[in-house]
């Protein structure tokens, strides 16, 4: 398959373009550039521009067509709206990332599915990506678009410690506070349960949903089946 992820060097889609490499498939990442993260896997094809410039993505992507594309970035309302301008006819497969942390909050039964309401009035970046949510899913039931929601929870890595509060820019500065016998923040009494899952295992989830037909019109957690609490 051909592949756009716009973004495409995070921490967890880094594993998603290595895997999406891997597998054979010809991989294009579109971003600024502009941050240092972890390095591309070889061969893959990478395009500069800023994707809050719809002119600049217009230009870039000129007569190019897709079967999949993947944003990992797309936070609010009018970033979907550009990628629905966009994309609208020019993707076999289009794939928001959006946040496990969408779910309602408290949440009243366990456990948490697909079908678990979207509602966090505590996180506005929550509340964003289940109006983008929204959105798409107007969008795939009023014109077809190839739309398929994705929710990861807490994923973790190379550069990332599984811990509710740590520090994105320094992660492990946790290792160093543990040895200084500090403590490490949990949220509540730290009983609270919470799924946390690798890189890697996401990747294997998201790339292998591209392209799949059945999967337009559907939302996806992909997480670990493990509950475990902080503590």
């Amino acid at each position: 398959m051909t592949i756009l992820f716009i973004g495409g060097t995070g921490l967890i889609s880094s594993a998603c373009a290595a895997l999406a490499v891997a597998r054979g498939h010809r991989l294009t990442l579109l971003n600024r550039g502009k941050t240092a993260h972890t390095p591309s896997p070889g061969g893959t094809e990478i395009l500069h521009a800023d994707c809050r410039d719809r002119a600049a993505v217009e230009a870039v992507l000129k007569g190019r067509t897709f079967d999949a594309v993947v944003n990992w970035i797309a936070f609010d309302l009018a970033h979907v709206e550009q990628d629905l301008t966009v994309f609208g006819g020019r993707c076999g497969h289009y794939v928001f990332i959006s946040s496990a942390s969408a779910y309602e909050k408290p949440a009243r039964s366990w456990p948490i599915t697909e079908t678990t309401p979207l509602s966090n009035p505590f996180w506005e970046y929550s509340r964003n990506k289940a109006t983008c949510e929204a959105r798409l899913m107007r969008a795939f039931r009023e014109t077809q678009f190839p739309a398929t929601i994705v929710r990861p929870s807490l994923t973790y890595g190379p550069t990332q410690i599984p811990l509710a509060l740590g520090c994105w820019g320094a992660p492990f500065t946790l290792i160093r506070r543990a040895r200084e016998g500090k403590p490490l923040v949990v949220p509540g009494d730290g009983t609270s349960l919470w799924v946390v899952t690798h890189h890697r295992d996401f990747a294997t989830g998201l790339v292998g949903l591209l392209g799949l037909p059945a999967a337009a019109g559907e939302a996806f957690h992909i997480t670990s089946d493990e509950a475990q609490s902080w503590n």
